[in-house]
């Protein structure tokens, strides 16, 4: 008689064969950026959040459900950058090996040993919102800094350098959606988070002047920490809506 794991399973009639999700979660914890990384139970491999999807449901949804299942949380900024689909994902051994580490047995043609085409996307979230939250074959998931990850499996820090690429080619696009910050932050907070993804410094004027430029910020009360002639202004995000209603006035 089948163990309760054998019953679970996932199967194939269930999910759509030979399609993956993989999912770079980027967080800011106010001095590093960072990524969440899943450890599979008792193999030692490191992996990047994935899953598959339903034959019922959207892509984006699957990935949305991942997300909260992974964070806890709804309403990320959340965008697909890439698809991989090189014939070097096939590697049957290593989800053989997380399923037996995992007392799963399955037969030479198990669809999950397939070889997967992964439809890769990078979530923006606010760290310290996050409850992470392993899945049922994994150990641990944990923040690690992007220039200190462990050794990632397959491909998966291929994928990981990718999303950054994407992040940082549109990041000024892009920053708007942000939830890397509160909803209300200094100027220092936005530079650091800028600097964090450029992974460089940049000139603390040059930026003020360039993101003041560019109209989408809001400016509010000072923040008072201490003396008030160093207070820093508090900012936030203008949303779509606001900037449509400016357009609207001016035009």
């Amino acid at each position: 008689m089948a163990n309760n794991k054998e019953q679970r399973l996932p199967s194939h009639e269930e999910y759509l064969p030979h399609l993956a999700y993989d999912l770079v979660i980027f967080g800011f914890n106010g001095k590093q950026l960072k990524i969440l990384i899943l450890e599979y139970n008792n193999t030692g491999f490191f992996a990047l959040p994935g899953g598959f999807v339903k034959r019922n449901e959207d892509v984006e949804e699957a990935v949305k459900r991942c997300l909260r299942e992974r964070t806890g949380l709804d309403n990320i900024y959340l965008e697909q950058f890439f698809t991989f689909g090189s014939a070097s994902r096939s590697r049957p051994d290593i989800m053989r090996t997380i399923l037996e580490a995992n007392d799963l047995q399955t037969d030479e043609n198990y669809w999950m040993l397939n070889r997967f085409i992964s439809i890769a996307h990078y979530a923006l979230i606010n760290f310290d919102e996050v409850h992470p939250t392993p899945d049922e074959l994994s150990d641990s998931i944990n923040w690690y800094a992007i220039n200190e990850l462990p050794t990632l499996m397959m491909d998966h820090q291929e994928i990981t350098d990718k999303a950054l690429e994407v992040l940082r080619e549109n990041l000024d696009k892009k920053l708007i959606g942000m939830n890397l910050l509160p909803e209300r932050f200094t100027m220092k907070d936005l530079q650091e988070v800028y600097e964090a993804i450029l992974g460089k410094k940049v000139r603390r004027t040059t930026f003020q002047r360039k993101m003041l430029s560019k109209d989408f910020l809001t400016r509010h009360e000072k923040l008072f920490t201490g003396a008030a002639h160093k207070a820093p202004y508090l900012y936030s995000f203008k949303s779509q809506d606001d900037k449509g209603s400016q357009n609207k006035k001016a035009s």
